[in-house]
């Protein structure tokens, strides 16, 4: 398989090895500092070697060489009635317009308690050529013998550094109450829908995030360092489940916004190495970077979604995403100075604070700018400066919209998704072959997108299942 869209190499000069940062889209008010933890923790977890997934056949000899070490800590064992009660509580946050029905334990709940473990290991970073440490999440039904298939879940953007899939093993403690503020909700409903229901979850926490991020920033929509990442700290899942008597079966991704954009470059990897996936689910996905920036600034525009009488305002918390997507750029490409060339001076030094620190209360511009307003004039006209031209090249170099998908894939699209225009969807749809199928959600915000791929039915998803009914069809 080959991407067609691929403008120029990922990356064109060996970046300085800097600061890095993190995010995801929740809410414009949230963005929260992480607790940074020791590595020491690792000594207490189970360590052995992961064998790299989508590396080439080698030798037993060369694969013992290459294994990577890893370790699992922080074990969890949560009931299916406490899953059950923290997704009915945290539904109606994601359930705008009330898409889907309230939460129905009778339905949709937990079929098993499941066991949580944080995963350490490491990766290196393409584009730096850094080698650090990374966490992530392993969740299966507790108890777990024989063959399991796996999903590996990709999260979505947020704004700030603790808000990770690996976050879960806090539940150890009964009282520990899960919170939009600071726990990563959507990997709650993976975990509910997957690993409560037969499945193994594996999902990174990426680099940047999560207790050992250790001052680094991140590569938010930045294709090696993400792609590595997943891949990585799924190698070290997979590689775990044997010591838990458990065998990996038939491997699922899933993915949504910008865990949508990494698990399509998850997808084209592991396929490219030979890797077989049984399927694919991504909603609300921005997979082409460019054009994903031009909207998100106002230019480029779009009609109305067929049936639709009115779209939604893009939402206060993209440009805050902009911003990120900037100093990703800037650290992990080695695009310095790309906040003072890329946005206005008036912005730039605010931008920059947000970067290293994602706390939104410290921020004293007012008020503060729109998508349309972060960017210098003429940013997506002409030449404005080296920095930018190199930049808008590496976003074109990203796209994930062109590629010839030979298993099967299916894109969640809300026609009332505030950050990811249905249109903007249609180029991978029409690209992507006969494997390739979209999954209109009428009415869906871009969480309620994704809530409804998970737990909506025929009459919400265009007269197609949930993506838990699908991949159940497929084992």
């Amino acid at each position: 398989m080959k991407n067609e869209c691929e403008a120029g190499p990922l990356q064109e000069e060996r970046p300085n090895p800097s600061q890095e940062a993190d995010l995801s889209p929740a809410s414009f008010s949230k963005a929260r500092r992480g607790v940074l933890l020791a590595f020491s923790a690792i000594s207490a977890g189970l360590m052995i070697g992961a064998k790299p997934l989508a590396a080439s056949p080698t030798s037993a000899a060369t694969e013992e060489k290459t294994a990577k070490a890893f370790a699992l800590d922080n074990a969890a064992s949560v009931t299916a009635k406490r899953l059950d009660e923290e997704v009915a509580s945290a539904f109606p946050l994601f359930n705008a317009a009330s898409v889907l029905p309230g939460f129905d334990a009778k339905v949709h709940g937990a079929r098993n308690d499941v066991a949580l473990h944080r995963i350490t290991t490491t990766t290196t970073i393409p584009e730096t050529g850094e080698t650090v440490n990374v966490t992530g999440l392993l969740a299966l039904p507790a108890g777990a013998k024989g063959d399991l298939p796996v999903v590996s879940w990709q999260h979505g953007t947020i704004l700030s550094f603790d808000q990770v899939p690996s976050n879960l093993t806090k539940m150890s403690d009964p009282d520990y109450k899960l919170s939009d503020d600071a726990d990563s909700l959507e990997t709650l409903f993976n975990v509910q829908r997957f690993a409560a229901q037969g499945f193994a979850v594996i999902a990174a926490d990426y680099v940047g995030k999560g207790p050992l991020r250790n001052g680094r920033g991140e590569g938010y929509a930045v294709k090696g360092v993400s792609t590595r990442t997943c891949i990585d700290v799924l190698d070290a899942g997979l590689a775990a489940l044997p010591k838990m008597h458990v065998k990996p079966g038939k491997l699922f991704l899933h993915g949504w916004s910008q865990g949508a954009l990494n698990t399509q470059w998850l997808h084209q990897a592991l396929r490219s190495n030979g890797v077989e996936i049984g399927a694919t689910a991504v909603a609300s996905p921005f997979n082409d970077l460019s054009e994903s920036l031009r909207f998100w600034t106002g230019h480029q525009t779009f009609a109305l979604p067929a049936g639709v009488e009115t779209y939604p305002e893009l939402p206060a918390w993209i440009s805050l995403c902009m911003i990120i997507l900037i100093g990703s750029y800037e650290t992990q490409s080695g695009i310095k100075g790309l906040f003072e060339s890329a946005v206005r001076p008036e912005y730039s030094a605010m931008a920059r604070q947000y970067w290293n620190d994602y706390q939104i209360s410290s921020l004293t511009v007012t008020p503060f700018p729109t998508g349309a307003q972060l960017l210098v004039p003429d940013f997506f006209e002409k030449y404005t400066h080296d920095n930018n031209s190199k930049f808008l090249r590496l976003l074109a170099a990203g796209c994930a919209s062109y590629w010839d998908y030979d298993s099967p894939i299916r894109f969640h699209f809300g026609l009332a998704d505030e950050a990811i225009h249905p249109e903007m969807v249609a180029r991978a749809l029409s690209a992507g072959g006969k494997m390739t199928h979209g999954v209109p959600v009428a009415g869906a915000s871009h969480r309620a997108t994704f809530l409804a791929g998970l737990y909506g039915n025929a009459s919400t998803l265009g007269g197609n299942d949930n993506t838990l009914s699908w991949f159940n069809s497929l084992l």
